[in-house]
């Protein structure tokens, strides 16, 4: 009995280690607020929003919209090509939706009317891993 919760201590002492070690390796998230002030909307460049940031796997995305009358789909880069959601992607229809960004290449789109992707309504976005904390 005292060998499995000597094992046990063990084991939840390596697991806190492991995530004091994460903690003190990686920085915390950032939170994006796309197209800044004024949000996920045609009034601006979204390529141009997206220039001279330094986007990590982690960060996070917050699109804010007027929900009436836009979208944002999370889409694969032939979806982002071709401004058609593929099958799996992910539709959000909140007005203010926060999106984790993935490891490697992200894409998004807007669906509501087909002619604002073909537009430039749309957005690609590169993360790279997470930077050494700066602890």
């Amino acid at each position: 009995m005292r060998k499995a919760i000597r094992g046990s201590s063990i084991l939840a002492l390596g697991m806190l280690l492991l995530m004091l070690q994460y903690e003190a390796t990686y920085s915390a998230p950032v939170t994006y607020k796309v197209g800044d002030d004024n949000g996920w909307d045609l009034s601006i460049s979204l390529q141009a929003w997206t220039r001279g940031k330094d986007f990590h796997a982690g960060d996070i995305l917050e699109f804010i919209y007027d929900e009436q009358l836009f979208n944002v789909v999370v889409v694969d880069k032939k979806g982002h090509d071709t401004c058609i959601a593929n099958d799996g992607a992910m539709e959000f229809d909140s007005g203010d939706d926060k999106i984790p960004l993935a490891f490697g290449a992200n894409y998004f789109i807007c669906t509501t009317q087909p002619d604002l992707c073909a537009a430039g309504f749309k957005m690609a976005i590169n993360a790279t891993a997470p930077p050494p904390s700066s602890k």
